[in-house]
């Protein structure tokens, strides 16, 4: 296996996942990890959701940018990053290329595996929402609309 997609962000399962990939780390054997993290700009907004991701979105997107608030954005992301990518040099995997998106999260994981090429996708399996009874919306999507393997961590 060349390349597995490791997605986070700041939950309990982005964790679990990583400590997953870990221990499973010397059986896959991966060339690469991609550590990807998605700024979601309106958290977790009904407001977001109901706008969708199109030019209403766009917009909101440009009038930030270079904001106070987009700056938040980008620093959260960097510590991020930051946390997952020692914890993997911690456990020896030192091949990781960090990727920082924004928009919708199960599009860009979706996105940014076809790109990379990666051959598994690794993600918690719920994050903060309380509503999804047994697996999260994000992980749910990823799973369903992937063309390659998910293995979502619990």
């Amino acid at each position: 296996m060349k390349k597995v997609l490791l997605a986070v962000d700041d939950t309990k399962g982005s964790v679990r996942a990583t400590e997953t990939l870990i221990k499973f780390y010397s059986a896959v054997k991966p060339e690469h990890v991609v550590l990807v993290y998605v700024e979601k700009m309106l958290g977790r907004s009904l407001v977001g959701e109901a706008l969708g991701f199109g030019p209403e979105m766009d917009e909101i997107r440009m009038a930030l940018k270079d904001t106070d608030y987009q700056l938040m954005l980008d620093k959260k992301a960097e510590k991020i990053i930051a946390y997952y990518t020692k914890m993997l040099n911690d456990a020896g995997i030192t091949a990781v290329k960090p990727v920082v998106k924004e928009g919708r999260p199960a599009d860009e994981i979706l996105a940014t595996a076809k790109e990379e090429a990666a051959e598994l996708v690794v993600l918690g399996s719920r994050g903060d929402r309380q509503h999804d009874f047994l697996i999260g919306s994000v992980s749910r999507e990823v799973a369903n609309m992937s063309s390659i393997s998910v293995l979502l961590v619990r």
